[in-house]
């Protein structure tokens, strides 16, 4: 194993959101020829310490070479190999998926599973990529190198949240408070479309600006920040300045609201379309640096995939009273967690 700590964590991290066997990072090595293996996590012991691939070998060097990413959702070792594994380990492999690292290398991830990997599962790989690149350009920098571990740990916070809670507003709680903490930003919040086009509403803040009651508040589709995201699914990033106009993140706030100025609002996919809007607001000018907008992004994507997972699992249980019964099957023993509906575990 490295013994850099944050690589380690790194791909401690990536195996355990992916529920990968194992999870390699290659990077150049001094003469530039070549890529060895900096770091790895397997639940395995067969990991070649001192395997170094040159660009164009196998899968791992023709991402090195290319630039591109590779998905196998089911690999064949008849046509291409790994080339990190020992002892005929790699004949156990059976999906594979690897991106290339901006900095220079590649980061991988294998199973011993079939079809565990998906197109969705790249991008967000992609992502832990260019968080190590950018962490590695940023070694000389102390804030970065204090920063970037802090989202790593965030990261594997958020994910854990996903099989902690099966309840929705339980989840969404503990989702704000740990993303609106590791950027450092005071207020966090979620809004949901409540009627599309017309009406959007606000189901969770971090402390309270507009929600007083049982009831969510329900604002107009065209109504601040977040009703522009949600009517054109882009994100909003602002950074403020001194004297810069104040974001209005839901339009008008009531009297005695903090004055925001820097604000992040994203867009939350449901079913390929805008179903929410993470918003994150400080008062006064916060720094958002590509390593910050790349967290944030992380933590959408681990959003939206449990939404979905809600998603389908209303959708089953909508289906299920309509749908024949065959003999042996009993619906009562239809596994109840978002991750087994969604076909997770």
């Amino acid at each position: 194993m490295t013994d850099n700590p944050l690589e380690k964590h790194v791909l401690n991290l990536v195996c355990s959101v992916f529920d990968a066997y194992s999870a390699v990072l290659f990077q150049p090595d001094e003469a530039g020829d070549a890529c060895r293996l900096t770091a790895w996590f397997s639940l395995g012991d067969k990991i070649r310490a001192d395997v170094s691939i040159v660009p164009g070998k196998g899968l791992v060097g023709w991402i090195i070479r290319n630039r591109q990413p590779i998905l196998y959702p089911h690999f064949d070792q008849r046509q291409s190999n790994l080339g990190y594994y020992m002892d005929g380990e790699e004949a156990s492999i059976k999906a594979f998926m690897g991106c290339p690292v901006p900095a220079g290398g590649a980061l991988c991830v294998d199973s011993k599973r079939q079809y565990s990997f998906s197109d969705k599962d790249h991008k967000i790989l992609q992502l832990f990529a260019d968080l190590v690149s950018r962490q590695k350009n940023a070694d000389c920098r102390e804030e970065n190198a204090t920063e970037i571990p802090r989202y790593f740990a965030a990261l594997g916070i958020i994910q854990d949240l996903r099989f902690r809670y099966n309840r929705w507003l339980q989840f969404l709680e503990n989702y704000l408070r740990a993303v609106a903490g590791a950027v450092g930003f005071e207020y966090g919040a979620f809004a949901s479309v409540d009627t599309p086009q017309e009406t959007y509403r606000i189901e969770y803040e971090t402390r309270r600006l507009l929600m007083d009651g049982e009831h969510p508040p329900i604002l107009p589709m065209g109504s601040g920040i977040a009703g522009w995201v949600f009517r054109n699914g882009q994100p909003v990033i602002t950074e403020g300045a001194q004297g810069a106009p104040v974001s209005m993140i839901f339009g008008k706030l009531p009297e005695g609201s903090p004055e925001f100025q820097s604000v992040i609002c994203m867009p939350v996919s449901v079913n390929k379309t805008p179903g929410g809007v993470l918003c994150l607001a400080h008062s006064g000018e916060k720094q958002i640096d590509e390593g910050m907008r790349s967290f944030v992004r992380q933590a959408v994507d681990h959003l939206s995939l449990f939404l979905e997972n809600l998603y389908l699992r209303e959708r089953l249980r909508a289906v299920l009273p309509k749908a024949r019964v065959h003999e042996g099957y009993d619906p009562v023993d239809m596994p109840t967690s978002p991750e087994m509906v969604a076909g997770e575990k």
